[in-house]
């Protein structure tokens, strides 16, 4: 179990990479066995160090391994001071028992469940009870209404985009009134949906995943624009585009949930050259790029062990080189204009 108290900063460590520190978000779909298996003891050592490292935002979904996610978050947070943490959890799908389901294409490495899309009333309502239960908490901090939009929907997504706006956003922004959730908004992948729902429906945040990272800020600017002006939170998850940008070594094989094409690897591998050029590493690089926006408020970074704790952790407080930043802008690898660290 989580100690009661905080570690402290390791001395030498700047108070900027403190701050960032504060930034850094346990994504909690590793946990769930996203795309490989993750024992329970394994997870939980996970979650819990990353708290005692000073980690205190952690974010999961029902979707997340079928609810394994959410279970071993209020696991390993069980006794831990409510108010030393916050979380964040999803609604949009109801999940239930499917003995004979042996099916991973979803990349979730769990047999015998099934979750199916829910953004009536009732669905947010029992999602959320069985949230709360799993997370041993009374109160979910921020509730994200999950994966709406054309990108997930196809033809469907007018009805889904109207069942959100008149069923499950009221919902969930009733629940914000009665205390059981501080603040309402989206978890999505897709700039399009966010547009649609924030001059329709008021937001306090949005979690945008693989839309504004350092390898692609094109499909967000418009989002990023509206969300600042309005006060809305972002927070950017996928910071390493699905991996594309998560080793130290170079490029990784998947972008955007996909194997990523030669074209995107080639472009991947020019963000190595720049880094390297210039005493940085890409990993550094993507996870502090997203917080020189005035409009993001976290980076959620999916986390399966105590390794990959320490490392996201060093990445967040390191010192990336002014050059780098330069570098990248000269060579065309950043929008022109995007605020940089």
């Amino acid at each position: 179990m989580p100690a009661q108290q905080q570690e402290q900063n390791p001395p030498g460590k700047s108070e900027a990479g403190s701050h960032r520190l504060a930034a850094l978000a346990f994504g909690g779909a590793p946990a769930g066995n996203l795309y490989t298996g993750v024992d329970d003891e394994a997870a939980r050592d996970a979650i819990a160090h990353a708290w005692r490292a000073g980690i205190r935002h952690f974010d999961t979904a029902p979707y997340y391994g079928y609810g394994l996610s959410e279970t071993r978050i209020g696991n390993a947070l069980e006794g831990v001071e409510r108010s030393s943490y916050t979380l964040s959890t999803k609604v949009g799908r109801l999940i239930g028992a499917d003995h004979d389901r042996r099916d991973r294409s979803d990349g979730f490495a769990v047999d015998g469940c099934r979750a199916h899309f829910n953004y009536t009333r009732d669905g947010v309502l029992r999602s959320l009870e069985s949230s709360l239960r799993r997370l041993r908490t009374e109160r979910i901090d921020l509730l994200l209404l999950h994966d709406i939009g054309e990108l997930t929907h196809g033809p469907r997504h007018p009805e889904v985009l109207a069942q959100a706006l008149d069923e499950a956003l009221p919902a969930m922004a009733e629940l914000r009134d009665q205390g059981v959730v501080g603040a309402i908004g989206l978890g999505v992948n897709e700039e399009a949906v966010c547009l649609e729902v924030m001059q329709r429906f008021p937001l306090d945040a949005i979690m945008l995943a693989g839309r504004y990272t350092l390898f692609e800020q094109a499909h967000s600017r418009s989002v990023m624009a509206r969300a600042q002006a309005g006060g809305v939170a972002v927070l950017i998850a996928g910071p390493y585009n699905s991996g594309l940008l998560g080793a130290d070594t170079g490029p990784g094989d998947t972008y955007d949930y996909a194997p990523a094409s030669p074209a995107t690897r080639a472009r991947a591998q020019r963000f190595y050259d720049v880094c390297a050029c210039t005493g940085a590493t890409v990993g550094e690089a993507a996870l502090q790029f997203p917080l020189a926006h005035p409009a993001v408020a976290k980076v959620v970074c999916g986390l399966r062990s105590v390794d990959e704790v320490d490392s996201a952790i060093e990445r967040m407080r390191a010192t990336v080189p002014a050059a780098t930043w330069a570098t990248l802008v000269e060579e065309g690898l950043l929008d022109a204009g995007v605020p940089t660290p």
